[in-house]
């Protein structure tokens, strides 16, 4: 029974601390959507694969959200047709490379400003390199889940702003034959919830209904309670899940593993995983470990965590395919183990 209880009190803690960057992270969405003219977007990106990459992962600085937060904003961004190297750079580097997560990493390292600097610089290193790899892979749609790609442009056509021409797009399929969510306007018409362009598939008449402002908000908040429902579903179970762990697996276990150079990178990034805790406070939490464990492995716990957890995992697979999740989580937790070994050997 006390297990139990400690169980719930996790789950509580991690679903309040989350819910609030995930709300965060859904406004942000939302003004992609409606504010945002995707063709503007997509056209200053670069298009090399690798610079692609580096800029996506800059991107936390201008959408500063965590790994909460950060999906919906990155989900967005693959439907209005951003490249993958872009999309992923910033899905992996936007948690940590942003000025609220560096803030509060330095209150914590104050006195050790390298940890605050390495983890900077490596997430951004690691993020821009899994950004990079995924570009070999020419369409990213067999990776998505069928809802993310039924929300993407055309591959045949070249993505199109909201105020194009509705006879210019292709003609839209029976909304009885699509997966998705769907709400009846004021005139009787379905409006598509999932997709970057449902503005398009209403039926309003006339262009200036569509520049409306009363009526770009009212979409976005529908789209908002929207997102916020069906992600925070998915939060609500990877958080249940997170908390079960973090009582089942003995804490002690973990720490004897922290003795050698090479166990303590792996305990802590497992650690990292297994905690799910916001990137936001994390540093704090890290640093109750300092103790303990090496600097390296404390870096590796704050450069893996914010890309990789249990509850992060959940909200990933609102877009991709687990075989997707499988190759980021396989690729982030090799390089980040490579990078802080290095730190490690050289200090």
């Amino acid at each position: 029974m006390n297990q139990l209880h400690n169980a719930f009190t996790l789950f509580l803690s991690l679903l309040v601390e989350a819910l609030p960057f995930l709300l965060l992270g859904v406004l942000f969405s939302g003004l992609l959507l409606l504010f945002i003219d995707e063709r503007k977007l997509t056209s200053v990106l670069p298009r090399n694969p690798l610079l692609g990459a580096f800029v996506g992962s800059l991107i936390g600085f201008l959408f500063p959200v965590c790994e909460c937060g950060n999906v919906p904003v990155a989900r967005r961004l693959i439907t209005q047709g951003v490249s993958a190297p872009v999309a992923i750079g910033f899905l992996l580097a936007a948690p940590t490379v942003n000025p609220i997560v560096i803030w509060a990493t330095w209150i914590a390292f104050r006195d050790q400003p390298e940890i605050v600097v390495l983890r900077v610089v490596l997430s951004l290193a690691i993020a821009t390199i899994i950004g990079w790899v995924f570009s070999a892979q020419a369409d990213l749609r067999p990776l998505l889940q069928t809802s993310v790609v039924n929300s993407m442009p055309s591959p045949t056509k070249k993505p199109r702003g909201y105020w194009s021409d509705v006879s210019q797009r292709e003609a839209p399929v029976s909304a009885l034959l699509q997966s998705g969510t769907f709400l009846i306007s004021g005139s009787g018409q379905t409006i598509r919830m999932d997709t970057a362009t449902f503005p398009m598939t209403a039926a309003v008449g006339t262009t200036k209904s569509l520049k409306s402002l009363k009526y770009r908000l009212g979409l976005f908040l529908d789209n908002s309670v929207l997102e916020l429902r069906e992600l925070g579903a998915v939060l609500i179970v990877g958080s249940a899940i997170a908390s079960v762990i973090q009582v089942s697996a003995p804490r002690e276990l973990i720490l004897s593993l922290g003795q050698g150079p090479i166990t303590s990178i792996i305990a802590m990034m497992v650690l990292a995983a297994v905690v799910s805790i916001c990137s936001t406070v994390d540093s704090f939490f890290a640093l109750s470990f300092a103790s303990a464990f090496t600097p390296a492995s404390l870096l590796a716990f704050l450069i893996f965590g914010p890309m990789i957890d249990l509850k992060g995992i959940g909200l990933m697979l609102s877009i991709f395919k687990s075989r997707a999740i499988i190759y980021i989580f396989a690729l982030a937790a090799q390089l980040t183990f490579l990078f802080t070994l290095i730190y490690q050997m050289i200090y």
